[in-house]
Protein backbone atom coordinates (compact mmCIF):
# COMPACT_ATOMS: atom_id res chain seq x y z
CA UNK A 1 0.00 0.00 0.00
CA UNK A 2 1.25 3.55 -0.77
CA UNK A 3 1.58 5.72 2.12
CA UNK A 4 -0.24 8.51 0.93
CA UNK A 5 -1.82 11.57 2.38
CA UNK A 6 -4.68 11.10 4.65
CA UNK A 7 -6.52 13.82 3.04
CA UNK A 8 -9.51 13.89 0.51
CA UNK A 9 -7.77 12.58 -2.37
CA UNK A 10 -8.90 14.55 -6.04
CA UNK A 11 -9.36 13.24 -9.26
CA UNK A 12 -7.67 14.09 -12.38
CA UNK A 13 -10.61 16.59 -13.25
CA UNK A 14 -9.88 18.38 -9.69
CA UNK A 15 -13.32 16.41 -8.35
CA UNK A 16 -13.25 15.23 -4.71
CA UNK A 17 -13.23 11.25 -4.58
CA UNK A 18 -15.19 10.44 -1.83
CA UNK A 19 -13.83 7.75 0.50
CA UNK A 20 -16.10 5.50 2.36
CA UNK A 21 -15.28 4.91 6.01
CA UNK A 22 -17.40 3.36 8.51
CA UNK A 23 -17.14 5.30 11.88
CA UNK A 24 -16.39 1.78 13.62
CA UNK A 25 -13.11 2.14 11.86
CA UNK A 26 -12.14 5.37 12.93
CA UNK A 27 -13.13 4.34 16.70
CA UNK A 28 -11.06 1.05 16.62
CA UNK A 29 -7.90 3.01 15.05
CA UNK A 30 -8.08 5.74 17.59
CA UNK A 31 -8.30 3.21 20.12
CA UNK A 32 -5.50 1.25 18.94
CA UNK A 33 -3.30 4.17 18.77
CA UNK A 34 -4.61 5.13 22.59
CA UNK A 35 -4.31 1.68 23.95
CA UNK A 36 -0.94 0.91 22.48
CA UNK A 37 -1.89 -2.41 21.11
CA UNK A 38 -4.64 -4.32 19.33
CA UNK A 39 -5.80 -6.71 22.70
CA UNK A 40 -5.62 -3.70 24.59
CA UNK A 41 -7.75 -1.59 22.16
CA UNK A 42 -10.60 -4.62 22.37
CA UNK A 43 -10.91 -4.33 25.64
CA UNK A 44 -11.33 -0.94 25.58
CA UNK A 45 -13.78 -1.47 22.66
CA UNK A 46 -15.59 -4.51 24.29
CA UNK A 47 -14.83 -7.10 21.51
CA UNK A 48 -12.16 -8.79 20.24
CA UNK A 49 -9.00 -8.32 18.49
CA UNK A 50 -9.53 -9.66 15.09
CA UNK A 51 -12.54 -7.61 14.15
CA UNK A 52 -10.29 -4.81 15.60
CA UNK A 53 -7.55 -6.20 13.40
CA UNK A 54 -10.28 -5.99 10.21
CA UNK A 55 -11.61 -3.02 11.29
CA UNK A 56 -8.41 -1.51 10.82
CA UNK A 57 -7.30 -3.33 7.90
CA UNK A 58 -10.82 -1.43 6.32
CA UNK A 59 -9.67 2.02 7.13
CA UNK A 60 -6.26 1.31 5.95
CA UNK A 61 -7.70 -0.29 2.21
CA UNK A 62 -10.44 2.82 2.04
CA UNK A 63 -7.98 5.62 2.42
CA UNK A 64 -5.33 3.77 0.36
CA UNK A 65 -2.32 4.30 2.82
CA UNK A 66 -0.72 2.40 5.21
CA UNK A 67 -1.68 3.66 9.10
CA UNK A 68 0.01 1.37 11.38
CA UNK A 69 2.76 -0.73 11.77
CA UNK A 70 2.95 -3.45 13.00
CA UNK A 71 5.33 -5.87 15.07
CA UNK A 72 5.34 -8.79 17.45
CA UNK A 73 6.27 -6.41 20.02
CA UNK A 74 5.04 -3.09 19.37
CA UNK A 75 2.53 -0.76 17.21
CA UNK A 76 3.52 2.25 15.64
CA UNK A 77 2.22 5.05 13.85
CA UNK A 78 3.21 5.57 10.01
CA UNK A 79 3.32 9.36 8.93
CA UNK A 80 0.11 9.11 7.43
CA UNK A 81 -1.00 7.49 10.48
CA UNK A 82 0.24 10.49 12.56
CA UNK A 83 -1.43 13.25 10.55
CA UNK A 84 -5.08 10.63 10.74
CA UNK A 85 -4.73 10.54 14.37
CA UNK A 86 -3.83 14.15 14.56
CA UNK A 87 -7.10 15.17 13.27
CA UNK A 88 -9.16 12.12 14.39
CA UNK A 89 -8.43 13.58 18.37
CA UNK A 90 -10.49 16.36 17.59
CA UNK A 91 -13.42 14.79 15.01
CA UNK A 92 -13.94 11.95 16.08
CA UNK A 93 -15.64 12.75 19.73
CA UNK A 94 -17.14 16.34 17.63
CA UNK A 95 -18.29 13.39 15.32
CA UNK A 96 -20.25 11.28 18.12
CA UNK A 97 -21.31 14.25 20.18
CA UNK A 98 -23.00 15.24 16.80
CA UNK A 99 -24.48 11.89 16.23
CA UNK A 100 -25.70 11.37 19.57
CA UNK A 101 -27.01 15.06 19.66
CA UNK A 102 -31.09 14.51 18.13
CA UNK A 103 -31.59 11.91 20.90
CA UNK A 104 -29.92 13.85 23.84
CA UNK A 105 -31.99 16.98 23.16
CA UNK A 106 -35.67 15.35 21.96
CA UNK A 107 -37.80 15.30 25.24
CA UNK A 108 -39.46 11.88 25.70
CA UNK A 109 -43.07 12.38 26.27
CA UNK A 110 -44.84 9.84 29.04
CA UNK A 111 -48.59 10.13 28.84
CA UNK A 112 -50.59 8.64 32.00
CA UNK A 113 -54.25 8.79 33.08
CA UNK A 114 -54.71 8.66 36.53
CA UNK A 115 -51.22 8.91 37.88
CA UNK A 116 -47.49 8.88 37.39
CA UNK A 117 -45.37 5.78 38.69
CA UNK A 118 -44.61 5.65 42.25
CA UNK A 119 -41.16 7.57 42.99
CA UNK A 120 -41.13 9.20 40.07
CA UNK A 121 -38.85 12.30 41.32
CA UNK A 122 -36.35 9.14 41.45
CA UNK A 123 -36.75 8.53 38.29
CA UNK A 124 -36.92 11.60 36.70
CA UNK A 125 -33.21 11.99 38.40
CA UNK A 126 -32.13 8.92 36.93
CA UNK A 127 -32.66 9.19 33.31
CA UNK A 128 -31.51 12.62 33.55
CA UNK A 129 -28.19 11.86 35.32
CA UNK A 130 -27.90 8.72 32.77
CA UNK A 131 -28.67 10.85 30.00
CA UNK A 132 -26.70 13.76 30.80
CA UNK A 133 -27.46 16.81 28.49
CA UNK A 134 -31.10 15.39 27.69
CA UNK A 135 -34.06 17.11 26.34
CA UNK A 136 -35.66 15.34 29.66
CA UNK A 137 -39.07 14.11 30.38
CA UNK A 138 -42.83 15.88 29.65
CA UNK A 139 -45.76 14.18 31.26
CA UNK A 140 -48.88 13.95 29.24
CA UNK A 141 -51.85 13.26 31.37
CA UNK A 142 -54.98 11.72 28.97
CA UNK A 143 -58.09 9.96 29.98
CA UNK A 144 -57.10 7.13 27.29
CA UNK A 145 -53.05 6.84 27.32
CA UNK A 146 -52.96 4.02 24.58
CA UNK A 147 -55.08 6.48 22.54
CA UNK A 148 -52.59 9.17 22.50
CA UNK A 149 -49.88 6.69 22.16
CA UNK A 150 -51.50 5.61 18.78
CA UNK A 151 -52.16 8.57 18.02
CA UNK A 152 -48.45 10.06 18.10
CA UNK A 153 -49.38 12.13 21.39
CA UNK A 154 -46.94 10.71 23.70
CA UNK A 155 -44.17 8.09 22.95
CA UNK A 156 -44.01 6.06 26.42
CA UNK A 157 -47.53 5.12 27.95
CA UNK A 158 -48.71 3.66 31.24
CA UNK A 159 -51.60 1.33 30.17
CA UNK A 160 -53.30 -1.46 32.53
CA UNK A 161 -53.90 -4.05 29.78
CA UNK A 162 -52.26 -5.52 27.25
CA UNK A 163 -52.00 -2.92 24.00
CA UNK A 164 -51.78 -5.92 21.01
CA UNK A 165 -48.66 -6.80 18.46
CA UNK A 166 -47.91 -3.20 17.25
CA UNK A 167 -46.30 -2.13 21.14
CA UNK A 168 -43.41 -3.49 22.85
CA UNK A 169 -44.48 -3.43 26.70
CA UNK A 170 -42.39 -3.81 30.03
CA UNK A 171 -44.49 -4.97 33.39
CA UNK A 172 -44.33 -3.15 36.48
CA UNK A 173 -45.16 -4.62 39.70
CA UNK A 174 -48.83 -4.31 40.35
CA UNK A 175 -50.86 -2.51 41.84
CA UNK A 176 -53.71 -2.87 44.68
CA UNK A 177 -56.97 -1.30 44.27
CA UNK A 178 -58.64 0.91 46.32
CA UNK A 179 -62.25 1.90 47.15
CA UNK A 180 -63.68 5.43 46.40
CA UNK A 181 -66.64 6.07 49.20
CA UNK A 182 -68.99 9.27 49.17
CA UNK A 183 -68.36 11.43 52.28
CA UNK A 184 -71.08 11.26 54.52
CA UNK A 185 -71.82 7.85 53.66
CA UNK A 186 -71.86 4.52 55.57
CA UNK A 187 -67.92 3.71 54.58
CA UNK A 188 -66.66 6.53 55.22
CA UNK A 189 -64.93 5.93 58.72
CA UNK A 190 -64.04 2.54 57.46
CA UNK A 191 -60.08 1.93 56.91
CA UNK A 192 -60.63 -1.33 55.45
CA UNK A 193 -63.37 -3.36 53.09
CA UNK A 194 -62.94 -6.57 52.10
CA UNK A 195 -63.73 -7.11 48.26
CA UNK A 196 -66.45 -9.62 48.56
CA UNK A 197 -68.32 -6.48 50.59
CA UNK A 198 -68.95 -4.54 47.48
CA UNK A 199 -70.42 -7.52 45.26
CA UNK A 200 -73.79 -6.10 44.24
CA UNK A 201 -72.77 -2.60 45.31
CA UNK A 202 -73.90 0.65 42.76
CA UNK A 203 -70.85 1.93 41.24
CA UNK A 204 -69.19 4.53 39.17
CA UNK A 205 -67.51 3.18 36.50
CA UNK A 206 -64.67 5.23 34.50
CA UNK A 207 -65.42 4.08 30.83
CA UNK A 208 -61.55 4.31 30.10
CA UNK A 209 -60.17 2.74 33.16
CA UNK A 210 -62.49 -0.24 34.45
CA UNK A 211 -60.90 -3.49 33.57
CA UNK A 212 -62.62 -5.44 36.05
CA UNK A 213 -65.14 -8.21 34.47
CA UNK A 214 -67.66 -10.37 36.17
CA UNK A 215 -65.04 -13.20 36.86
CA UNK A 216 -63.04 -10.68 39.06
CA UNK A 217 -65.93 -10.22 41.26
CA UNK A 218 -66.90 -12.50 44.20
CA UNK A 219 -69.68 -15.00 42.79
CA UNK A 220 -69.75 -13.11 39.79
CA UNK A 221 -71.49 -10.34 41.80
CA UNK A 222 -70.83 -7.23 40.22
CA UNK A 223 -72.88 -4.76 41.13
CA UNK A 224 -74.67 -2.49 38.80
CA UNK A 225 -72.67 0.53 37.08
CA UNK A 226 -75.66 3.19 37.69
CA UNK A 227 -72.91 5.68 36.59
CA UNK A 228 -70.28 5.86 33.99
CA UNK A 229 -67.84 8.44 33.53
CA UNK A 230 -65.25 9.25 30.82
CA UNK A 231 -62.90 11.25 32.72
CA UNK A 232 -60.95 11.20 36.73
CA UNK A 233 -62.44 14.33 37.36
CA UNK A 234 -66.30 12.79 36.35
CA UNK A 235 -65.79 10.11 38.29
CA UNK A 236 -64.55 11.70 41.49
CA UNK A 237 -67.29 14.28 40.86
CA UNK A 238 -69.95 11.25 40.72
CA UNK A 239 -68.73 9.44 43.56
CA UNK A 240 -69.01 12.81 45.45
CA UNK A 241 -72.46 13.04 44.21
CA UNK A 242 -73.11 9.49 46.02
CA UNK A 243 -74.14 7.90 42.74
CA UNK A 244 -72.26 4.81 43.88
CA UNK A 245 -68.69 3.25 45.12
CA UNK A 246 -65.78 3.65 42.70
CA UNK A 247 -62.79 1.39 42.74
CA UNK A 248 -59.35 2.69 40.96
CA UNK A 249 -55.81 2.05 41.18
CA UNK A 250 -54.10 2.87 44.46
CA UNK A 251 -52.28 6.15 43.68
CA UNK A 252 -55.68 7.75 42.42
CA UNK A 253 -55.22 8.72 46.18
CA UNK A 254 -52.81 11.81 44.89
CA UNK A 255 -56.07 13.18 43.58
CA UNK A 256 -58.47 14.45 46.77
CA UNK A 257 -61.98 15.39 46.68
CA UNK A 258 -63.75 16.84 50.27
CA UNK A 259 -66.48 14.78 49.70
CA UNK A 260 -64.80 11.97 48.80
CA UNK A 261 -62.75 8.91 50.72
CA UNK A 262 -60.32 6.46 49.63
CA UNK A 263 -60.58 2.88 51.40
CA UNK A 264 -58.22 0.24 51.31
CA UNK A 265 -58.83 -2.90 50.06
CA UNK A 266 -58.57 -6.59 51.08
CA UNK A 267 -58.30 -9.64 48.29
CA UNK A 268 -59.02 -7.57 45.37
CA UNK A 269 -57.35 -8.37 42.27
CA UNK A 270 -54.51 -5.84 41.46
CA UNK A 271 -54.02 -3.27 38.62
CA UNK A 272 -51.73 -4.65 35.72
CA UNK A 273 -49.32 -2.18 35.11
CA UNK A 274 -47.47 -2.32 31.57
CA UNK A 275 -45.40 0.51 29.70
CA UNK A 276 -45.64 0.25 26.20
CA UNK A 277 -44.36 1.96 23.14
CA UNK A 278 -44.66 1.42 19.75
CA UNK A 279 -43.04 -1.15 17.56
CA UNK A 280 -42.14 1.07 15.08
CA UNK A 281 -40.38 4.26 14.94
CA UNK A 282 -40.25 4.89 18.34
CA UNK A 283 -38.28 7.19 20.89
CA UNK A 284 -35.12 6.67 21.05
CA UNK A 285 -34.88 7.24 24.42
CA UNK A 286 -37.81 5.04 24.86
CA UNK A 287 -36.05 2.00 25.81
CA UNK A 288 -33.89 3.87 28.02
CA UNK A 289 -37.01 5.60 30.04
CA UNK A 290 -38.72 2.44 30.63
CA UNK A 291 -35.42 0.52 32.00
CA UNK A 292 -35.12 3.54 34.33
CA UNK A 293 -39.10 2.77 35.29
CA UNK A 294 -38.46 -0.73 35.71
CA UNK A 295 -35.30 -0.25 38.02
CA UNK A 296 -36.15 2.32 40.03
CA UNK A 297 -40.11 0.85 40.88
CA UNK A 298 -38.08 -2.80 41.40
CA UNK A 299 -35.40 -1.52 44.23
CA UNK A 300 -38.69 -0.67 46.13
CA UNK A 301 -40.27 -3.53 46.21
Amino acid sequence: MRDALVSCPRNMNGGVIVIDVELRQLRAFAAVVAAGGFTAAADELRTDQPRVTRAVQGLEAAVGARLLERTTRRVRLTDAGHRLYAELEVLLPRLEAALAAPARAETVRFGFAWHLPARWPEVVRAFDGAAGDTGGIRVVRRDDPLAALTAGLCDLALIHTDPGPDYRTVALPPEPRVAAVPVPGPWQYRRVLDWSELAGRRLVVNTLADRLGDADWPGGARGPALCTADNLEEWLESVAADHGVGIAPDSVRRHTNPSVRYVRLKNAPEVPMLLARPLRNPHPAADRLAGVVQRVLAASH
